[in-house]
């Protein structure tokens, strides 16, 4: 559709992502990084169906290849001339809706009035994409993700990946606080009355947590991505060849994300027409980078 590389469109079909392996993904993993006001770590369902995959992939993998991905990756060296930048996975982002959450309205840090509990802690939500939109249409961001992490549906600690797609302990679902069930998996209180997955019991507050009203950053769609600013510099003009149709393809990075690690680039674009779609998927993808001043 935008490119022979195209895994995912609108139906997400992937039928080449099984046979990838992890390290494979992002061809090089960089080094963890998490800038300006502790960005969180974005996961979507883009990249829970690169783990899945991988996931599959790795268990058939040879011994050899198995080391590798498990043996320390020598750190990426940031770009400081003009280039073209090879085995790029490429993600999609957008400011998420409220309308889309189910929770209860609860106090918010810094912002005005209540907002569904999902929408503000939740992994779909603005403490995971850092940006979204609430009832009113008004643009709020995380402004403090807070001092606690992240736990998968299971209510256990999980952190993002060093190397490949991977979080610890699979795919996040909530913040570190919050309720759980009596099994200790996450659940919360819905809008209608009841709960999300059984009675649960306050385990915590979120650690300082804060919002704010307005755009964390002038981003536009489809010329605003996120880049790990330890390979790709913030300011770095981006020439993508796979949306030369969608917006002639080129970027400007100056977003980041604490899961945008190496040689990966998040899109940021207009929310799906589907609820919490995870828009397109891109791997292997070559991309053009030229830093500021070069």
């Amino acid at each position: 559709m935008i490119g022979r590389a195209l895994i995912a469109s609108a139906g997400r079909e992937r039928p080449l992502a099984a046979a990838l392996s992890a390290c494979a993904l992002l061809a090089g993993c960089g080094a963890s990084s998490v800038t300006r006001r502790q960005r969180p770590a974005r996961h979507d369902a883009s990249l829970a169906a690169v783990q899945q995959a991988t996931q599959a992939a790795s268990r058939s993998a040879p011994p050899a290849r198995a080391d590798a991905c498990n043996a320390p990756a020598p750190p990426e060296r940031r770009i400081a001339h003009r280039q073209w930048l090879g085995g790029v996975i490429i993600t999609e982002y957008y400011p998420v809706p409220e309308s889309w959450s189910d929770g209860a309205p609860v106090s918010s840090p810094g912002l005005p009035g209540h907002h569904r509990v999902d929408w503000l802690y939740s992994a779909k939500g603005v403490s995971m994409e850092g940006d979204g939109v609430d009832l009113a249409g008004h643009h709020v961001h995380i402004q403090d993700l807070g001092a606690v992490g992240w736990v998968n549906a299971a209510g256990q600690h999980t952190v993002p990946p060093h190397c490949g797609v991977h979080w610890s302990r699979g795919a996040p679902a909530w913040r570190a606080g919050g309720w759980r069930n009596r099994a200790g998996a996450v659940t919360y209180p819905l809008a209608g009355a009841g709960w999300s997955n059984g009675a649960g019991h306050w385990v915590g507050d979120y650690g300082g947590a804060t919002f704010a009203q307005g755009a964390s950053l002038p981003l536009r769609y489809y010329r605003s991505v996120a880049v790990d600013p330890k390979l790709i510099p913030r300011g770095s003009r981006i020439y993508i060849p796979a949306y030369r149709y969608i917006s002639g393809g080129w970027f400007l990075a100056q977003d980041t994300g604490g899961a945008i690690i190496g040689r990966h680039i998040d899109v940021y674009r207009p929310p799906t027409a589907e609820r919490f779609g995870s828009g397109r998927l891109l791997l292997h993808q070559r991309v053009y980078v030229i830093p500021p001043g070069a």
